[in-house]
């Protein structure tokens, strides 16, 4: 396997990485030996334990604590709405309003399976550039809902490139190997310090080689 994450930050009490592969961060069901926490806790030989999740597919930046304690408390960061993330993404077409906030009730699948009921979701937006057939939209959850820039997007009529969970593959005529979407900033009080940590990183390799080529080849056919 490449090298599949870079340490942005770290110090005695939390490790912030930058997740570069389709990796999961914990174990499913199925046990996968190669995760993102396991090859963490290989790489620097401690137990570590992360604050919030990724999906397998998203790229970008992750808090991990190196004890349960300060898991907890950068969890409740996380509950309390004191952690601030944006993200950029590759959404299908063009999107009829450019920036605003906005605002849904929905649930991912597994909540449907189980019965549970749509809870409120809201998000910032702002386009930052449109290329042929899709836009790059800097996106800023304001609630934590599962999957939910993914399904908000996708209720919006621009799902993410990549998406097979809540689009079809059918419904895109531009093709990405993965979800593009990347957590590109990350904000959050420390939990000893109590400063507050602002760490941002550039576009994952994969989604700026993606990004140049559809701009070389809409030069081209101008």
């Amino acid at each position: 396997m490449r090298e599949a994450f870079k340490i942005v930050f770290e110090d005695d009490f939390v490790i912030v990485l930058n997740k570069i592969v389709k990796i999961l961060v914990q174990p499913s069901p199925k046990k996968e030996p190669n995760t993102l926490t396991a090859l963490l806790e290989k790489k620097i030989k401690s137990k570590v334990y992360p604050c919030h999740r990724l999906d397998r597919e998203t790229t970008g930046l992750i808090i991990y604590a190196k004890n349960k304690e300060i898991q907890r408390q950068v969890m409740e960061e996380f509950k309390k709405g004191v952690v601030k993330k944006k993200y950029i993404a590759f959404a299908r077409g063009r999107f009829i309003k450019k920036k605003g906030i906005r605002k849904d009730y929905i649930i991912d699948q597994e909540g449907r399976r189980f019965g549970e009921k749509p809870k409120k979701a809201e998000m910032i937006f702002k386009v930052l550039e449109e290329i042929k057939g899709f836009s790059v939209v800097e996106l800023e959850p304001l609630t934590g809902r599962t999957n939910q820039l993914r399904i908000q997007l996708a209720k919006e009529g621009n799902p993410i490139l990549g998406e097979r969970k809540y689009a079809f593959g059918k419904d895109f005529k531009i093709n990405f190997k993965r979800l593009a979407l990347h957590a590109c900033f990350l904000s959050f009080i420390h939990p000893v310090s109590k400063e507050r940590l602002n760490l941002k990183i550039g576009l994952a390799n994969d989604m700026k080689d993606f990004l140049q080529k559809k701009k070389r080849e809409v030069q081209l056919c101008s």
